[in-house]
């Protein structure tokens, strides 16, 4: 018997076991043949300070210094290299460009309005006259995902963790204050449970008789085009608007676009929709000079959210030992360090963690808050 199960193997897992593997000893049990197949794998990979609602944005905040100065041997390349975010405003957007403008400003390295001329600057394949305003968002980063999460779990192992793939959870119970997993792989054993199973989370609960927390798949697509030949992006920043109706960014010699489609579907193994991807291309041609005449590769995600777009972490009320680290809503990556300790924490029996309490008086990422707006009503 270990000391604590996780249950998914991407990110938020990851991180969990990571900070746990120094309390006990950890077992993380992941569905598929290999860990982060999911969202992890599949993310735009962006460390932003901007973005997300306020206990997003503390996760994040609280997430920095371990991303940018990670514990010594965690990972050979660095997690953090700079990016920026320039994002537009199209015409008759300026209401929502002023608040945009005005909550970036209250960022770390505070957002900046600067004009077309020098947005141009910043990324030459801009359409001249398709906007009326311009921000950059200067403290943007790109995130070495993959370094991230191999650090997370060669953390795990070097404690003595185990890491088992092919390890998909068909039963959960409890007894004798011990969890038991029937998986895959066998039967595991522990008295504290992390649920981290991603657009599964409440699945996973269901699985082991525990309140599901309401959590919403939302299908993003994403894909790579070709530059113009010898066009060297590299310095550009990510381009988006302030509508949030697509986005691209410098990636391996070509352009990483996304439409910012937000899909509602149930856990699956997500495909991109064709019509997605040409409403994509649609709007980069509209908004740039650039042609695309060919999809390269084409891709989709799950960020999974709750119905007030908070992460939920933290003890379940309603069942002993049973963890919650869910609904991270696409930030899972650049929350992971703070959403690990929070959730480390819970399981351990304490309450650390950052982004102060909800209005019930309950952590602002417990998932009992989420009950308490439910019985409001």
């Amino acid at each position: 018997m270990r000391d604590f199960l996780i249950v998914g193997g991407g990110v938020a897992g990851a991180c969990a076991g990571f900070f746990l593997a120094g309390y006990g000893t950890v077992t993380l049990l992941e569905a598929e043949q290999v860990t982060g197949h999911h969202s992890t794998g599949r993310s735009a990979a962006l460390f932003s300070e901007y973005f997300g609602n306020p206990a997003v944005r503390a996760l994040t905040a609280a997430s920095r210094d371990f991303l940018a100065a990670p514990p010594p041997g965690f990972a050979d390349v660095p997690l953090l290299t700079p990016r920026g975010v320039l994002a537009l405003c199209p015409y008759g957007g300026e209401k929502l460009f002023d608040d945009v403008l005005a909550e970036g400003r209250r960022a770390p390295t505070p957002a900046v309005e600067i004009g077309s001329a020098e947005a141009l600057e910043h990324c030459p394949i801009l359409r001249p006259g398709r906007f009326s305003r311009a921000m950059l968002k200067p403290g943007a980063m790109d995130i070495d995902v993959d370094a991230l999460h191999q650090g997370f779990l060669r953390g795990i192992r070097a404690r003595g963790g185990q890491v088992l793939t092919s390890a998909r959870v068909r039963a959960l119970s409890r007894t004798s204050g011990v969890w038991r997993a029937v998986t895959d792989t066998g039967e595991h054993a522990a008295p504290t449970l992390v649920n981290a199973a991603g657009a599964w989370a409440d699945e996973v609960a269901a699985l082991a008789g525990v309140r599901p927390v309401g959590l919403r798949p939302l299908r993003r697509t994403a894909f790579l085009v070709d530059l113009p030949g010898g066009t060297d992006a590299r310095s550009w920043p990510m381009v988006t608007d302030v509508a949030d109706t697509f986005y691209f960014k410098p990636e391996s010699g070509r352009l990483l676009v996304s439409p910012a489609d937000a899909t509602l579907v149930a856990p699956c193994d997500a495909r991109p929709d064709d019509l997605d991807v040409a409403v994509g291309v649609r709007r980069v041609q509209e908004a740039t000079t650039l042609e695309i005449r060919s999809v390269r590769h084409a891709w989709a995600g799950l960020r999974s959210e709750v119905a007030d777009g908070t992460p939920v972490i933290g003890p379940a009320p309603d069942a002993p030992g049973f963890v919650w680290l869910a609904a991270l809503g696409g930030y899972g990556v650049q929350t992971s360090p703070e959403a690990g300790r929070i959730a480390a924490a819970a399981a351990i029996g304490g309450t650390g963690g950052t982004g102060g309490t909800g209005g019930d008086g309950e952590p602002a990422y417990a998932p009992g808050r989420l009950w308490n707006d439910l019985e409001r009503l």
